[in-house]
């Protein structure tokens, strides 16, 4: 028998309001740089959370290749000081910032050997995965203001419901995103 896990899964997503978490090209400008047009504010009584309060929880992330190869555009490494797992069966590199599991269940297995509290699962096929194999347990979406028609869908088929349990809520007038934080639950 597996022993209990001891790391929790969260997951911090943007969205397209109809579901897409990239173009078909794998590009985010409609959610890197959104325009401003004049959003209302709502006055939330529990916020969900924001990247300023979750990411300085996180001690580790599992992302998959195309998600990999994205931040690898960036200016900076983003996961500096963070254990970093890239889900991948085609992926070699000797990138020493990384580790590849090629399977869910050998990326579960290096993160309980490196013993992280909070794991953040980015990517939406790697989320698809963790979400089936009951490693998430609290997912926040952040909805941007906007219908991109097609694209690389955030959840795909899943074998079960996935019951969410709200956990806060609030949108941001600056850019109109409509912020969700929900716990998965168990039963």
């Amino acid at each position: 028998m597996r022993a209990p896990r001891r790391w929790t899964g969260a997951v911090f997503i943007g969205v397209s309001l109809d579901g897409y978490v990239a173009r078909p090209d794998g590009d985010l400008d409609w959610l890197t740089t959104p325009s401003p047009r004049g959003h209302v504010a709502a006055a939330p009584t529990t916020p969900a959370l924001v990247w300023e309060t979750f990411f300085p929880t996180v001690d580790a992330v599992v992302m998959g290749r195309a998600t990999y190869e994205t931040v690898l555009g960036f200016d900076e490494w983003a996961f500096k000081g963070k254990t970093v797992v890239v889900l991948s069966t085609t992926l070699r590199t000797d990138d020493p910032r990384v580790a590849v599991a090629t399977s869910v269940e050998q990326a579960r297995r290096l993160l309980d050997r490196n013993g992280p509290g909070r794991v953040y699962v980015d990517g939406g096929r790697t989320i698809q995965s963790f979400l089936t194999a009951g490693l998430v347990d609290e997912l926040t979406v952040s909805i941007a203001p906007v219908l991109i028609g097609h694209g690389k869908r955030l959840f795909g088929d899943l074998d079960r419901d996935v019951l969410l349990t709200l956990r806060g809520t609030h949108a941001t007038p600056e850019d109109g995103l409509v912020r969700v934080t929900y716990t998965v639950s168990t039963a």
